[in-house]
């Protein structure tokens, strides 16, 4: 997947493409279906498949001071719109620029002369432009003028549940990563590097690694069973492990923290990249009356945790289109 993040830096062969146009948070269901449908029209026509997101996400532009809200960061949502087989990705910068952009400029400046779109796919939910004046309506009237077609996808449902970003972190801060999985079609995850912790854990017989959760939304404060990949280094790969996400009250910390303990793993992981899945929701976060109490809960954790993901596959599922 080639990604670009001006328009002038678009190949050639990559115009006169299919565009799926969204933010994509989470790449949910929902998304999937958007994203799919870009890809069977541009299969059908011998076209490229592409999607145009921002970044940061204009969420972030707004309103600066609001709590970090996003289920997908930049890199996460890179890996899951690549594996949905898109042929590029449009990134494009998020700045005062693009927030004063009216819609109708929008269209004719980045869309038809940056992307050179010859389809848009969008779902039925989406706004642009300055105001969020634009939407699937306006793009139909100016695609029948300047000559690009226009594809709005319907509200997707799970029963009575719409698949959305917002109910998705719901779940999350609900301690229900299984229902937010899905939602998402994918378990939820934490990407960002290991980094130094105070070393506490290896002293009860559990070395964690200590990773900060950076621009990701926060999920309950508790004990969860994972699954846990680490992209580079000499210990590249995927292990089952036990997460705490909190404050370490026992500890008289005040700070939030995501640390795991991998099962059966030794090894030096200061640096690398890695992404913690969470499958599901252990027991809240508690305060110990010491190191032995704590010890004896993390073994219990990470017990219930190897029963759980035992040959457990990662329910990615298919676009439906």
């Amino acid at each position: 997947m080639h990604v670009i993040r001006h328009t002038e830096d678009m190949a050639p062969e990559n115009r006169s493409g299919v565009v799926a146009l969204g933010n994509f948070d989470g790449v949910h269901i929902g998304h999937q279906q958007v994203i799919g449908r870009a890809c069977q029209l541009a299969s059908a026509a011998g076209s490229p498949s592409g999607a145009l997101i921002f970044e940061p996400h204009p969420q972030q532009y707004f309103f600066p001071e609001r709590p970090f809200f996003r289920l997908t960061p930049f890199r996460a949502k890179t890996r899951l719109l690549e594996k949905l087989g898109i042929n590029f990705l449009a990134a494009l910068p998020f700045d005062v620029r693009m927030a004063e952009r009216s819609a109708e400029s929008f269209v004719t400046d980045i869309l038809v002369a940056g992307l050179g779109v010859s389809h848009i796919v969008v779902g039925y939910d989406f706004r642009f432009g300055k105001g969020r004046a634009g939407d699937g309506a306006l793009l139909q009237a100016m695609g029948a003028d300047l000559g690009f077609e226009v594809t709005i996808v319907d509200e997707v449902k799970s029963g009575e549940d719409t698949y959305s970003s917002t109910r998705i972190r719901d779940r999350l801060s609900e301690g229900d990563p299984a229902g937010a999985a899905r939602l998402l079609g994918h378990w939820w995850s934490v990407e960002t590097h290991v980094v130094m912790g105070d070393q506490r854990g290896r002293t009860i017989g559990f070395p964690t690694i200590n990773l900060p959760l950076e621009e990701h939304v926060e999920p309950a404060l508790g004990a969860y069973a994972v699954r846990i990949l680490i992209e580079d280094g000499p210990h590249k790969g995927t292990y089952d492990g036990v997460a705490n996400v909190g404050r370490r009250p026992t500890f008289n910390k005040a700070d939030v923290l995501l640390e795991a303990h991998l099962f059966d793993f030794s090894g030096d992981l200061y640096g690398a990249h890695a992404a913690i899945s969470f499958v599901e929701f252990l027991r809240p976060e508690q305060k110990f009356d010491g190191l032995e109490s704590l010890q004896a809960q993390i073994a219990k954790d990470s017990e219930a945790a190897r029963g759980l993901l035992k040959d457990l596959q990662e329910p990615w599922m298919s676009p439906k289109t």
